[in-house]
């Protein structure tokens, strides 16, 4: 796993904000090369989906999009109901919200050799970056995942489709994942996959592989209320 104070990385994951930036501000020029027949959309691109243990199921249908989400999990931490117990609760997780950032424009100008290895490194630096930086890098956004009033999550990528989901699989993050913001925090949370649970439109399933933070702290010993805790993570989404 690349170390995610490296300055030499850091440089590089900045300039892949410029390039997002060049993307979006020159739709015409992107049109044109990705028109190019070398260049065959994402098809050469394939999601991770082992952890070097175990599995999640393997992917079905067409994928549409590769996002990387940066924003937080969220829980909460309450007083326990008896009066009389000493044990100090756990948070509890309450859903989670992020903006989602489209990766696939930049990817469909590489090859996919590239693109993985490009992937493979943006959630752990766009952790430690603040939403407002990365908007000002004109990062083109292609939709949000939030939690619905039902507690389901949710991804609403607009024209690209809109997914309410349920989990089919979960696997622990692979050791030396970065664990938080400036490398400090308590781990990243699991890859999973999930799939349509209903009332979806356009997407059939996403898989949250690759993440970089967003676990809570092991108890609420000092805490009380709900935590946001910042992560990132790629959201691959196929029909």
């Amino acid at each position: 796993m690349p170390s995610y104070r490296s300055s030499r990385l850091a440089t590089l994951t900045l300039t892949l904000l410029t390039l997002f930036s060049i993307i979006e501000a020159r739709p015409s020029q992107v049109s044109a090369a990705l028109k190019d027949p070398r260049h065959d959309g994402l098809s050469g691109y394939n999601v991770p989906i082992y952890d070097g243990i175990t599995s999640l199921p393997s992917p079905t249908g067409t994928l549409k999009a590769i996002t990387v989400g940066r924003g937080t999990q969220n829980y909460t931490c309450t007083s326990p109901t008896d009066s009389s117990t000493t044990a100090i609760p756990t948070p509890v997780a309450i859903g989670a919200k992020a903006d989602l950032l489209d990766a696939s424009p930049l990817l469909r100008l590489l090859p996919p050799a590239e693109g993985i290895k490009i992937l493979d490194l943006l959630p752990s630096y766009l952790v430690n970056f603040d939403t407002s930086l990365l908007a000002a890098y004109s990062i083109p956004l292609l939709g949000h995942h939030y939690f619905n009033s039902d507690g389901q999550p949710t991804f609403d990528l607009g024209d690209t489709g809109f997914l309410i989901a349920k989990k089919t699989g979960s696997i622990s993050a692979p050791a030396g994942a970065c664990p938080g913001s400036l490398g400090k925090g308590f781990g990243a949370v699991d890859w999973l996959s999930l799939v349509d649970a209903g009332g979806s439109r356009g997407l059939g399933s996403v898989y949250r592989v690759v993440t970089a933070g967003g676990k809570a702290p092991p108890t609420c010993q000092g805490i009380s209320g709900d935590i946001e805790v910042q992560y990132s993570a790629l959201y691959w989404f196929f029909e």
